[in-house]
């Protein structure tokens, strides 16, 4: 016996399972706030951002916390936080450069060849582009005749086939440039933060002053990215605190135990 949904039997299955699950990507019940907008998109800025700011912050005030515990001099703390800013942020910036350049001519290759693959056979590209449509539970001859239509603009042919078939939009393929300047910005602002204690006072009160300046920055950070993922602004921004406070305790602890074997 043939199963009757337009799903075909393997995916109609599939789809079973996750209504079972109640799956987030499935069609549902719920409160909608407005109209749903991409905010950021795919350019890698956004992402570079968030991840530069918390990469900052983490990673100098562990840096610092880290000479602190080992009771080293005011102007010692200043110089590694200094150091530790400039050193993460160009790495930060060259890396993410780097990667965002390199996905971006793997993502224009791939396009290339989808384009050389359309201009060769367009036939096989159109019976492709109905299979998708098919496996998707389209009825077999609208996705023929939407195919049909799409084949015959060669733009947009290029368009529908690198998002349905690479799964990829050819208007945002990444800024190399965008991601390198956000991620070294970013980052030079979060690690920033755990250092002006030290430059206005020192010992104990730059060390709790630090301390408390880069909590609220990281809870902050973490409920203000909330508006992006749509998370609870509170579990997300005592999940950015933790890691950090984890972070700085460990090293502040490793470099009293350092400073002490020294001494």
């Amino acid at each position: 016996m043939s199963d009757p949904s337009p799903l075909g039997p393997r995916l109609a299955q599939k789809y079973r399972r996750l209504r079972r699950r109640n799956h987030p990507m499935l069609p549902h019940e719920g409160i909608v706030e407005g109209e749903q907008t991409a905010m950021g998109g795919r350019s890698g800025a956004l992402r570079a951002s968030v991840f530069g700011l918390n990469d900052g912050l983490v990673s100098n005030l562990s840096l610092i916390f880290g000479f602190a515990g080992a009771s080293v001099d005011n102007n010692v703390v200043i110089l590694a936080g200094i150091a530790g800013l400039l050193a993460g942020a160009f790495s930060m910036g060259a890396g993410e450069y780097v990667s965002m350049k390199v996905q971006r001519e793997l993502f224009e290759r791939l396009i290339h060849l989808e384009a050389h693959e359309i201009g060769v056979d367009p036939e096989l590209e159109r019976d492709e582009l109905t299979g998708i449509y098919v496996e998707r539970g389209i009825p077999r001859d609208l996705a023929e005749r939407v195919s049909e239509a799409v084949m015959r603009d060669p733009r947009l042919a290029l368009d529908t086939h690198a998002r349905e078939e690479l799964g990829l939009d050819p208007s945002e393929l990444g800024s190399p440039w965008g991601a390198a300047g956000s991620s070294f910005v970013f980052f030079a602002i979060g690690a920033i933060v755990p250092v002006l204690p030290f430059l206005m006072t020192e010992g104990t009160a730059a060390v709790v002053t630090s301390a408390l300046i880069s909590g609220a920055t990281l809870f902050a950070a973490g409920a203000l990215l909330t508006r992006i993922t749509g998370r609870p602004a509170l579990l997300s921004g005592l999940r950015m605190l933790g890691i950090g406070a984890a972070a700085a305790t460990i090293t502040y602890v490793v470099g009293s135990l350092l400073g002490a074997t020294v001494a």
